[in-house]
């Protein structure tokens, strides 16, 4: 459209031409015990972001002690040698800032901003917490009597019990299949457990530090360098997962959730890492598919039938596996008529190639949104994480609108035809199985569960 078009009887005006990006200065260094350090000075506003990832997260110790991680990263900002949680609190405001902590299946992450005058007290905390954290037991019991309150909610939540079914499924003995701890692992835990994991994996050479913000970043590395220096490199742990079984043909699978008069619906495929070479030419395929709000899913289910407000698709990548999957809430009574257009969608895209125009449409919007995401602090912060914690080029971020646009139609139907794999997919739907069950089973054999993740026999 770059000459303007008339779209839905209107003329859509000509895009200007896209500006040049405008990278800050990036610094990467390691210090002495293996910490790796990658500084970006972004002078716009007097603040700054800072990121601590620990490359452990959940799936460490999922198979034995599952949610175990997430437990640490929440208990450790509450108390160090030095400062009780409220002192930290305290401090915080003081620095015009904030600190946040959790994990993820990889990664445990301490998160703070503060105002750029207070850099230097703000590194010192994020390095006393990394380092120095005492796990108090009575903020131990409050934060694992909100995990247990938050277990709970997840128990009748439709869109997570889908997503852990999923997993379950997907991951099968792999630790990548653990989502979410029970209550009763949860209670059995115990500080020398969450004290264990932190010393094992809460080290130098298992960490990466992120800052941007409106700094020097010779004056940032002294910083780090007197609050950093210190802690011990320990050890990085071997990650040894048993081999995931890739299953043929599809396989539908429901989970009763009594009383529920809205379903969710997700088709799932395992997929690619962000270090795959199809990652591009998939996130392209994938925003035309269902991963943009104008994608052809959004314009079937939600425009033209009216089923849900809000479909759609993603890639998921872990560090090291990845799944695709389509996912709507839609009412107990269109559940067949939902996944009937999610396959037929899916299939339109491996057997046709798409109109140049709706590729160079998709690719305006990928880029466009991109330059959005790194247009802020913490969007650059977040974008540099995924690079680093992925070990992509260096060059990733500042190559990317160039990469998407060289997304070729001949790509995107391979890419669809790789991994949109409607054959062999996945099938969970979440609702009330009496009324779900019957439109599920047109798609192959069923298999139920509860909420509580048992199988439930006919």
């Amino acid at each position: 459209m770059s000459a303007g078009a008339v779209k839905n009887g209107a003329m859509v005006p000509a895009l200007g031409p896209e500006r040049q990006a405008v990278w800050p200065p990036r610094t990467v260094r390691r210090l002495a015990n293996g910490l790796q350090v990658v500084l970006v000075e972004s002078h716009g506003v007097p603040r700054l972001t800072v990121e601590l990832a620990v490359r452990s997260g959940n799936a460490a110790t999922a198979l034995s002690n599952p949610g175990l991680a997430d437990m640490v990263a929440t208990t450790v900002r509450t108390g160090t040698a030095r400062r009780s949680r409220r002192q930290i609190e305290e401090d915080l405001r003081r620095m015009g800032g904030e600190i946040g902590t959790g994990a993820g299946a990889d990664t445990s992450t301490i998160i703070a901003d503060g105002l750029a005058e207070a850099a230097g007290p703000l590194i010192e905390l994020v390095a006393e917490v990394a380092r120095e954290a005492t796990f108090p037991e009575d903020e131990f019991e409050r934060e694992r009597r909100q995990a247990i309150e938050g277990l709970k909610l997840e128990r009748v939540t439709p869109g997570f019990l889908a997503s852990e079914r999923v997993r379950r499924q997907l991951f099968g003995a792999h630790p990548y299949a653990v989502v979410s701890p029970s209550i009763e692992q949860v209670e059995a835990y115990k500080l020398d457990d969450l004290r264990a994991f932190y010393r094992r994996h809460w080290g130098a050479s298992n960490s990466l530090l992120l800052a941007v913000g409106d700094f020097s970043a010779e004056r940032m590395m002294e910083h780090i360098e007197r609050a950093f220096g210190p802690w011990a490199a320990g050890e990085v742990p071997a990650a040894d997962d048993p081999a995931i079984e890739i299953r043929h043909g599809r396989r539908v699978h429901v989970v009763h959730l009594p009383d529920t008069t809205q379903a969710r619906v997700i088709v799932a495929n395992h997929a690619i890492t962000r270090r795959h070479p199809d990652w591009t030419r998939l996130a392209v395929a994938n925003a035309i598919y269902g991963g943009a709000f104008h994608s052809r899913l959004v314009a079937n289910i939600r425009e033209q039938k009216g089923y849900t407000y809000s479909p759609g698709s993603q890639v998921h990548a872990l560090r090291r596996h990845g799944w695709f999957a389509s996912q709507a809430a839609v009412r107990n009574e269109v559940v067949a008529a939902t996944l009937t257009e999610i396959f037929y969608e899916m299939d339109r895209m491996r057997a046709l190639p798409v109109g140049a125009e709706e590729l160079e449409e998709i690719q305006n919007y990928l880029t466009g949104v991109f330059s959005l995401g790194v247009a802020t602090q913490s969007g650059l912060r977040g974008q540099l994480s995924t690079v680093y914690l992925n070990e992509l080029p260096e060059d990733y971020l500042e190559a990317y609108r160039e990469r998407v646009r060289g997304v070729s139609v001949e790509q995107v139907l391979e890419a669809a035809r790789k991994w949109m794999d409607s054959a062999n997919a996945l099938v969970v739907v979440v609702g009330e199985r009496e009324e779900v069950e019957p439109q599920a089973a047109l798609f192959g054999d069923v298999t139920v569960w509860d909420a509580e993740g048992r199988e439930v026999g006919s």
